[in-house]
C-alpha cells in the first residue's frame, strides 16, 4: 500500500500548495484525485512521483519511507508516472523509448498490443522520433503507452485525458478497467472526466491543498454529480 501520512508541501514560488494530506492507495484499486484547477492535484501527483520532497509528514511504500527518495529510485521500487505535458525525446524512437520503459526488448506483437491501448498503431509508430513531429495528443499517447510498458506497481496518470480524441480515449478507458483487476498494481488518476469517476473504486477530492471528500465511488460520485460542487450536466467534467 502506498500511504500519505500529513503531508504538507511549501514551495518558495507558493505557499501551502498541500497543507495536510493524508490518503492510502490501494493495490488492486483504481483511486482518482478530483478537484477544482489550482486546488492541488498536480503536486500531490508529483510528491508521489519524487518531483517535489513534502515540508513534512510521511509518503510511505509498503511501509517504507521514501519521502525523500529520488524519481529514479522510486521508479525502481515500483513506481510510474505520466506527466500532464508529455516530454519529447529527439533522436529516441518510440520502439526504443518503450523498450527502455519496459526494460527489455519487445516484440512488434507485444508493441502493438500496449500501442493499440491508447489508439495508436504500432507499425505506423513503432520507427517514428519521439519529436516534434507527432502532435501534441500523440505525444501524451506514447507516453502513457510507456507507462502500460512498465512492470510498475503504483501507476500515477496525470489529467491522461488532456489531448487525447474520444476514440482513443475509449480505449483508454478500458485499459485502465482492465488494469485495475490486477490485484498486485494500484492505478491513481487525477482527473475530473466524468467516464473516469465513473470507474474509481474510491475517489479524493481536494481543494485548497486539503482532501475535503474522500470515500467509494458510490459514496463521493453522487454528491459531486448534483450540481453543488461545480458540475455541468451538460458537459462532461466535473469542477
Amino acid at each position: 500500500m502506498l500511504s500519505l501520512v500529513d503531508v504538507k508541501l511549501d514551495l518558495e514560488t507558493k505557499d501551502n500548495l498541500i497543507n495536510g494530506v493524508s490518503l492510502d492507495i490501494m493495490p488492486g484499486k483504481l483511486t482518482v484525485i478530483t478537484g477544482p484547477n489550482g486546488g492541488g492535484k498536480t503536486s500531490l501527483a508529483k510528491l508521489i512521483a519524487g518531483l517535489y520532497v513534502p515540508t513534512s509528514g510521511k509518503i510511505l511504500l509498503d511501509g517504507e519511507d521514501i519521502s525523500h527518495l529520488s524519481v529514479t529510485d522510486r521508479a525502481k521500487k515500483g513506481i510510474a508516472y505520466a506527466f500532464q505535458q508529455p516530454v519529447s525525446f529527439k533522436g529516441i524512437t518510440v520502439r526504443e523509448l518503450l523498450e527502455i520503459a519496459s526494460g527489455n526488448e519487445m516484440s512488434e506483437m507485444k508493441m502493438c498490443r500496449i500501442l493499440e491501448k491508447v489508439g495508436l498503431c504500432a507499425r505506423e509508430y513503432m520507427d517514428r522520433e519521439m519529436d516534434s513531429h507527432l502532435s501534441g495528443g500523440e505525444m501524451k499517447r506514447i507516453e502513457i503507452a510507456t507507462v502500460l510498458s512498465r512492470p510498475a506497481k503504483y501507476i500515477v496518470f496525470d489529467e491522461p485525458e488532456a489531448g487525447i480524441d474520444l476514440w482513443s480515449f475509449t480505449s483508454l478507458i478500458d485499459a485502465f478497467e482492465t488494469l485495475k483487476k490486477d490485484e498486485d498494481r494500484a492505478l491513481l488518476i487525477i482527473s475530473h472526466q466524468e467516464r473516469i469517476l465513473q470507474i474509481a473504486d474510491y475517489i479524493a477530492v481536494i481543494k485548497d491543498g486539503l482532501i475535503t471528500q474522500s470515500g467509494t465511488k458510490d459514496e463521493v460520485l453522487p454528491e459531486l454529480m448534483d450540481g453543488s460542487r461545480g458540475y455541468c450536466p451538460k458537459g462532461k467534467e466535473i469542477f
